[in-house]
């Protein structure tokens, strides 16, 4: 009987040894700040010179566009004003009213034509950032992803984004696990030597640059 109890016990020891070596390890958790890395990636900051240069091309072409609809505005005007004058004749200012329709249907063209360019100009630009963001996002998270491995991570948690209710996911976590700044200067290990300065990115509210051809006798048009 004693015998069968120790070897009770010994099966039972076995059996406890065999369920720890089996376990899963003990996680190892560290912390990365995808958004710094995003800003402070220096492919970023090249991006958003050539973002901020086609913004400033596109509102010189805008003001073009402007400049020559308010033109069609005053000559409609001018137009207007002889048809109405009582010095002129009445086949003088048949054809000025005449004339002055034809110049309201150029003006509703031009106001068309501005507002067209605003939108595929601001989809564009939208378009473009988003492309760059998804490529930009895969490329870091591969380096992090390496280094939190070579740190012998478990899991690694991205820290910049705030939650539902706009607090961070991180309510604290230990300096020691975050590995940004390590990942940060390996991203940009191959920063060329004449590579431009950290910049903001481009500014990309549509609410400034809205339509100013304006319909005789109405406001400018506002975007959509």
């Amino acid at each position: 009987m004693k015998k069968t109890i120790q070897s009770l016990f010994a099966l039972s020891a076995f059996g406890a040894a065999a369920l720890i070596s089996h376990a899963q390890p003990t996680p190892k958790i560290l912390f990365v700040d995808m958004a710094k890395l995003y800003d402070g990636h220096y492919k970023t900051e090249e991006q958003n010179a050539k973002l901020r240069s086609d913004e400033l091309k596109a509102q010189e072409e805008l003001d073009r566009l402007n400049k020559e609809g308010n033109a069609l505005v005053e000559k409609y005007k001018e137009l207007k004003d002889q048809a109405s004058n009582p010095a002129m004749t009445t086949d003088a200012k048949a054809k000025a009213q005449s004339d002055a329709d034809k110049m309201l249907e150029d003006i509703r063209r031009k106001q068309g034509e501005v507002q067209s360019f605003q939108q595929n100009t601001r989809n564009s630009l939208q378009q473009r950032i988003k492309n760059f963001r998804d490529l930009m996002i895969e490329e870091i998270s591969k380096v992090a992803v390496d280094v939190a491995k070579g740190k012998g991570a478990t899991i690694l948690i991205d820290k910049s984004g705030p939650t539902l209710i706009g607090v961070s996911n991180i309510i604290y976590s230990d300096a020691s696990y975050d590995i940004t700044d390590e990942v940060l200067k390996l991203i940009n290990k191959d920063r060329p030597a004449a590579s431009a300065a950290p910049a903001a990115p481009a500014a990309t509210d549509s609410s400034s640059d809205s339509a100013k051809v304006a319909f005789p006798g109405t406001t400018p048009a506002k975007n959509p």
